[in-house]
């Protein structure tokens, strides 16, 4: 694979990376409980973009795009998971003190966050074969291009979760805590209420 390649690769799964989205608000809520439950919702999240990187490279992520039944059925699937979660942090009282949540609760909000989003596979199909040489067998490159935008795309979340983890004071100051539960909600809410009314 030339070197071309990587380097166009590299640096556009990096400016995916730092679009703002789901994933960002999920960590920014999850950071208020701790590092533990920030980090288990990025390996939540990015089993979860490893699934669709991985069915885009073999080919099984264009069952979307032929269906439109299983594609509108996620879609719905995904809304309703983050409206959950969002009026969930927007009604939540927690306080400075309390037991933070577990971390295979995190881990388990961070993977269905992204494998009910269908918009995930979609964009999978269409990103990862633009990197692929002409003339060079498709099926392998793939899968070595979806491993990199995996680790690409988690490198970028374990900095966001060390930055946060640096101001972990400030999060938990006793007003600082509360907006930052109900900002992270109320994008999440956002979020979900855009993917209903987005067919597309």
């Amino acid at each position: 694979m030339p070197i071309e390649n990587i380097v166009a690769f590299v640096a556009a799964s990096f400016l995916i990376a730092l679009s703002p989205g789901p994933g960002t608000a999920m960590v920014l809520r999850q950071s208020v409980h701790g590092r533990k439950a920030a980090l288990a919702t990025v390996f939540g999240m990015e089993v979860g973009v490893a699934c669709w990187a991985i069915a885009a490279a073999l080919g099984l992520s264009v069952l979307l795009t032929a269906s439109e039944i299983a594609y509108h059925a996620l879609r719905i699937i995904g809304a309703v998971f983050l409206i959950y979660l969002g009026v969930k942090a927007l009604i939540s009282k927690s306080l400075p003190g309390a037991e933070p949540p577990p971390a295979s609760h995190a881990f388990r909000s961070g993977l269905v966050v992204n494998l009910a989003n269908p918009k995930l596979g979609v964009f999978a199909i269409s990103f990862l074969p633009q990197f692929v040489p002409a003339g060079e067998a498709g099926q392998g490159v793939l899968l070595f291009l979806a491993i990199g935008w995996v680790l690409i795309d988690t490198v970028w979340y374990l900095i966001i979760v060390s930055i946060l983890h640096t101001i972990r004071g400030w999060l938990s100051r006793p007003r600082v805590r509360p907006a930052l539960e109900k900002l992270s909600g109320g994008v999440l809410l956002a979020l979900g209420v855009r993917l209903v009314l987005d067919p597309r």
